[in-house]
């Protein structure tokens, strides 16, 4: 039989009642957890690690809840495998690497653009080194051993008329970061890299004295660049680099965000869509060039993941 209570214990009761209500109205609501994707970059000190980090904190500030944590790697070649043993979710590719990648693995997409890489040989300002011939019989840093730069470099040299492994004297890296100061210190007489942001080039503009820009010859330009290849024709304008008086024709490819195989298109949509609304232009020099609509002409849309197509179908850059 219950126990009435009597009169004086029902201020109690109720006070535990409120007491315990309060404690549970005083929990706080659980955020949603945060999305972690994780991003391959480069060696350090490379134009893809600076792309890294203005991309990652561009999608951060469009949308908190998503984090882009970059890793480094060795580069174009080491990411695309990272790609397809899932040991990373997005990667940053050279054309040179993703282009053939896209072709022999359909599991592998397109999330994003990067931006268009413009090939360019620096040396220092003072330097007799005017064109590509004048590079026979020089040391030439070609870029880190898995990095797209390089095979573009080696096809420019071939193009213009010169064996890269025997007419110069050439030099692969560990880190992208060192080149610079290899011709600075007189270890290599010139840097082949890409890219208008590219810290090498900024580096060598910012020495005393400044560097000097170049290309491939005009007839190594028409060999290598024609329809349906992977390096197409480029324009470097006047005023990209300290002391750049006049615009540079060259050859270049687009690099690109790819998505390891299954990545979630949902995840991919919101990327794209945080992507298309940050400040990528502010963070990085080619950061403009990394809008969503630019992929439009680059790649098939057979080639890009289902969240990026959502997105470009809905905001009519491509046809559903």
């Amino acid at each position: 039989m219950k126990r009435r209570l009597t009169g004086a214990e029902w201020p109690s009761r109720r006070t535990a009642l409120l007491s315990g209500l309060g404690v549970v109205l005083a929990r706080p609501v659980l955020a949603a957890e945060p999305v972690r994707v994780v991003l391959a970059t480069a060696t350090p000190g490379g134009g893809f690690p600076a792309f890294g980090d203005a991309f990652a904190a561009s999608i951060h500030a469009a949308d908190p809840e998503l984090v882009i944590e970059s890793r480094a790697s060795s580069g174009s070649a080491e990411n695309v495998g990272l790609l397809r043993a899932g040991r990373v979710d997005l990667a940053l590719v050279q054309g040179e690497y993703a282009y053939p990648a896209l072709t022999e693995s359909i599991d592998l997409k397109v999330l994003a653009p990067m931006y268009p890489t413009s090939g360019l040989f620096a040396v220092p300002a003072a330097s007799p080194i005017r064109t590509v011939e004048d590079l026979r019989g020089r040391s030439v840093v070609l870029g880190t051993h898995s990095s797209g730069l390089t095979v573009m470099g080696r096809a420019a040299l071939q193009a213009s008329g010169l064996d890269p492994e025997h007419d110069i004297r050439p030099i692969l890296l560990d880190r992208a970061g060192d080149g610079p100061r290899m011709v600075r210190d007189g270890g290599a007489d010139a840097l082949w890299g890409g890219g208008l942001g590219w810290p090498g080039f900024v580096a060598m503009a910012q020495e005393p004295g400044g560097a000097r820009f170049f290309g491939p010859s005009e007839a190594g330009i028409a060999r290598i660049a024609h329809a349906g290849a992977a390096l197409q024709r480029m324009t470097v304008p006047a005023g990209s680099f300290a002391g750049q008086m006049s615009a540079i024709e060259t050859v270049g490819s687009w690099s690109l965000v790819l998505a390891r195989p299954g990545f979630e298109a949902a995840t991919a949509y919101r990327i794209v869509q945080a992507l298309a609304h940050a400040d990528m232009a502010a963070r990085h020099p080619q950061g403009a060039a990394t809008q969503p609509r630019n992929l439009r002409g680059i790649v098939p849309t057979a080639q890009l993941n289902l969240g990026t197509l959502r997105y470009l179908e809905e905001t009519g850059v491509t046809a559903p």
